[in-house]
């Protein structure tokens, strides 16, 4: 019992380490974009030959993603707070021109309309939306910090912002990628202190906007009335969880082994970007899929401590919805691809195919990995309880002194240098 107490001691002095985040963060990070490198060569080298195209030519191209994506974290984790907050509006406003630029000259695949060519690249502006709406939306919310006593204050410009660029999105199509944002702005409503009340109204009409979006659109009723019951339609929009059920289904506890998977041979649509996960559960195994699970839950672990460590509220919004924004686009790739929800056409960050959603996420992780080297406070459970009473007993009103602001507390002893 000794050795197990000294042990747990042990752990738990590791996890209280200033840059325990950090390493968690590029270690987790490093590793999913290892799983997916091999993966994007397992499903595409075939799945090309197949369709005429060079057997490397993916993996190449996603090789050079990875580069350029590692360079831009080196960077991201180099540049201070203040850097990023002078960025935020530039940010806003470029990703909105690049958005309507979309939709007067953009290319559509699949019935949406998302990408614009540029040469010989390839771009979605869409991805590089959520990392602008998340240093917007936090560079805003902390300048009106004292304004947010009230409804009017917290809701604009953020939501009309938001909803600006939500549509943008939704005329393109790209229906995953607006639920993504959707789950950004709730992020920072929520870290910055709003009120249950509100939350409702908001979520209320997000239902009823999404329920109005599909209804639009017949392919997206078929998607959604035909998930639960795919046996429906085999051939039709059945067809792909059909293919992603089997090569999960085929893998058992440790797989087929690399580059052995079936369904990689053109049964499986989209087999490098929005379904690389089964491709991993066919060749890795129900162990295989664990970890990869088991690394996000890593990475939200690190995100989630930093924002509840960090006396900036800055800091706090960013490191908050990051992780939320990560989190949500992995449970949608993985309930698409497990039959739990409707496929949505979300790539799973890190991992799948495609420079347009690589380069903005590992952007984003070298944010966090800057502002977890800038030594942030330990964790105080008694600080993180009493923020949970304020939110309590404030009800109907959010406030500067919320949720955030209680945790920030220096402990005893603690000066501004230590911070």
């Amino acid at each position: 019992m000794r050795a197990l107490r000294a042990r747990r001691a042990t752990l738990k002095s590791l996890f209280d380490l200033e840059l325990t985040s950090y390493y968690l963060l590029v270690g987790s990070v490093l590793l999913l974009l290892g799983i997916g490198l091999l993966e994007v060569f397992s499903a595409s080298s075939v799945n090309n030959l197949v369709n005429g195209r060079p057997m490397l030519s993916s993996i190449r191209n996603q090789a050079v993603s990875a580069t350029l994506g590692l360079g831009l974290m080196w960077t991201a984790s180099r540049l201070p707070a203040r850097a990023y907050r002078a960025l935020a509006y530039p940010a806003l406003v470029g990703t909105v021109l690049l958005l309507l630029l979309v939709l007067a000259v953009g290319s559509s695949h699949n019935g949406n309309k998302n990408w614009l060519i540029i040469g010989p690249l390839t771009v979605q502006p869409s991805e590089f939306a959520k990392l602008a709406l998340v240093l917007w939306g936090a560079d805003l919310l902390v300048r009106k910090e004292k304004l947010l006593t009230t409804w009017d204050h917290l809701l604009v410009p953020l939501v009309p912002g938001a909803v600006l660029i939500i549509a943008l999105v939704m005329i393109g199509g790209d229906m995953g990628t607006s639920i993504i944002i959707v789950a950004i702005v709730f992020c920072l409503l929520w870290t910055a202190g709003a009120p249950g009340r509100l939350f409702s109204i908001l979520l209320a009409s997000a239902v009823g906007l999404a329920a109005l979006a599909i209804v639009m659109r017949p392919s997206r009723v078929r998607r959604f009335t035909n998930f639960l019951t795919p046996d429906a339609d085999p051939g039709g929009t059945g067809y792909q969880a059909i293919h992603s059920f089997q090569a999960l289904a085929s893998g058992g506890w440790f797989g087929v082994g690399l580059g052995a998977s079936k369904q990689r041979w053109g049964q499986l649509p989209e087999v490098q970007t929005d379904m690389i996960f089964a491709i991993v559960g066919e060749e890795l195994g129900l162990i295989g899929t664990l970890t990869v699970l088991a690394l996000f839950l890593t990475l939200a672990y690190a995100g989630i401590r930093m924002a509840l460590r960090t006396p900036d509220p800055f800091i706090r919004l960013v490191s908050a919805s990051v992780t939320v924004w990560l989190a949500a686009q992995m449970m949608i790739n993985l309930g698409a691809v497990t039959g739990v929800l409707p496929i949505a056409g979300v790539p799973l960050p890190f991992v799948s195919y495609g420079g347009s959603s690589l380069l903005p996420s590992l952007t984003a992780v070298g944010m966090l990995m800057s502002f977890a080297r800038r030594r942030p406070e330990p964790l105080d459970p008694a600080g993180i309880a009493a923020a949970a009473g304020s939110r309590a007993e404030r009800g109907a009103g959010p406030g500067p002194a919320g949720r955030g602001r209680t945790t920030a507390e220096p402990r005893p002893g603690g000066t501004p240098a230590d911070r």
